[in-house]
């Protein structure tokens, strides 16, 4: 039994973990790399394995990280199942396909502006998103489901976003069956509209990840307070709050926030865009998955038929025009609109826009790669580039970290150490800083002796 390391692996994204088992070859996550775009382009064109040689894909959840390869594969002749629980299923229906439109409209615009350089191809066009959406099994949670000779696995919730799950491989192998987990990203307890994640009663093996694994979140209560503050020291100055976020689940946070500080008139009235045709279709499946949700939600909103993704002055743009139409009007208004990390979609339109106009807020609630404009957002460098153009950041730059649905280093600990029999211990999906503090955590405070923070490709056989 042997895991090699593909993704994910001393960094964040590109979550890929491909599991040799009897002679067979299963793929946890099959994530986009994002970052430093040259090193990101070589990374996400090149497979490490043959696709046609992959006997099952066992998907953790819908985040591009995680699933933003899947179109690639299919390029790539793989036509074997794609496992995942229902939710996130739905979602990949349009996250895949927004992601295929992306890299045929990113090809394109390069290419048109800059006609001198090498022809840039598209990772993959919307032909082979379809290809691989009709190959997704869905499942339910807490039900086993057959893999392969001698695989079977279940899903738990993460509580990270809304159909998030922790993989348990049941493997048996020379007579021997042994447990292998995979949180994929795992969530935060207490956090509002989903449960908490679940705990597995016993594993073997773990691959964690650790993104947050040096760093304590703020109680989820201080956001709802900081973005309170954010939005009315922004109203003062006759600003915008421009706030990049995931069109999965963070966008769906913030709106939640914003409605529950409208119902308690904390906020004015003051007029909301989601400006991501994405985040609305993402929204429109948490309507349908609602069995998903936790108290919160119930008590707050839906015992009394009220949407929480809907509210006063909330509207969701489509269209082009309407995105555009945005950059006429002054403020004070909010716009949220799709990538969290910057890199591509509207935000980065948005922010071109409004971050050299000293009244602006750009309002960061989510975690920001290294090599993305997001994190030079972060690091508030005194000068950002944007589609080429060198522009100065004299927009006030606020961040919330206390949004993460990452569970932090307090969160991860408590829930590794409620699991009985672990013999080793992967830590990935953090940045090295962050994966060898939660590595020594384990070591010093669980007493695990095998932890180990596996490098990019490295393989290692199981115990």
């Amino acid at each position: 039994m042997q895991i090699q390391f593909l993704g994910a692996a001393d960094e964040v994204t590109g979550s890929s973990h491909l599991v040799t088992v009897n002679g067979k070859r299963i793929l946890l996550d099959c994530g986009m790399f994002q970052g430093h775009r040259k090193e990101s382009i070589m990374k996400n064109f090149a497979f490490l394995f043959d696709p046609t040689e992959i006997t099952a894909v066992i998907l953790s959840h819908a985040h591009i990280d995680h699933s933003g390869r899947l179109p690639l594969l299919a390029k790539n002749r793989y036509r074997g199942p794609v496992y995942a629980t229902k939710a996130t299923a739905d979602l990949c229906q349009y996250m895949l396909r927004d992601s295929a439109y992306i890299q045929e409209k990113d090809a394109e615009y390069l290419n048109r502006k800059f006609p001198s350089k090498e022809t840039l191809e598209p990772l993959y066009i919307t032909e082979h998103a379809e290809q691989i959406l009709e190959q997704f099994s869905p499942q339910n949670y807490a039900e086993w489901f057959e893999v392969t000779d001698g695989v079977r696995a279940k899903f738990l919730d993460a509580g990270h976003i809304l159909g998030s799950a922790i993989t348990i491989l049941e493997i048996t192998e020379n007579g021997a069956t042994h447990l292998l987990g995979f949180t994929g990203d795992l969530g935060r307890d207490d956090l509002p509209i989903l449960r908490d994640p679940q705990i597995p009663e016993k594993l073997d093996y773990l691959i964690t990840e650790s993104t947050y694994g040096d760093r304590l979140h703020a109680p989820f209560p201080d956001a709802e307070k900081e973005l309170e503050r954010v939005i009315n020291e922004t109203i003062a100055r006759g600003g915008k709050i421009i706030i990049p976020a995931f069109a999965m689940e963070r966008t769906q946070e913030i709106v939640y926030a914003l409605h529950l500080l409208h119902q308690a008139r904390r906020i004015p009235p003051l007029p909301i865009y989601v400006d991501s045709p994405l985040a609305t279709n993402v929204t429109e499946v948490f309507g349908r998955h609602m069995e998903d949700f936790d108290d919160h939600a119930w008590d707050n909103f839906l015992e009394q038929n009220t949407d929480p993704f809907s509210f006063g002055n909330l509207k969701y743009t489509h269209s082009v025009d309407e995105s555009k139409e945005l950059n006429q009007k002054h403020g004070p208004i909010i716009i949220i609109s799709a990538s969290g990390m910057c890199e591509n979609g509207r935000i980065v339109h948005h922010l071109r826009n409004n971050v050299e106009d000293h009244r602006n807020t750009i309002l960061i609630v989510g975690y920001m790669a290294e090599g993305t404009l997001g994190r030079k957002l972060v690091e508030k460098a005194p000068a950002v580039k944007i589609f080429g153009q060198e522009l100065k950041l004299n927009a006030k730059i606020e961040i919330i970290d206390a949004f993460s649905a990452h569970a932090d280093k307090r969160g991860l600990l408590k829930w590794i150490g409620q699991i009985k029999g672990l013999q080793q211990v992967f830590v990935c999906h953090g940045e090295q800083q962050s994966a060898l503090s939660f590595a020594n955590t384990l070591k010093n405070e669980l007493g695990l002796q095998h932890v180990i923070v596996p490098a990019w490709r490295e393989k290692i056989d199981l115990l």
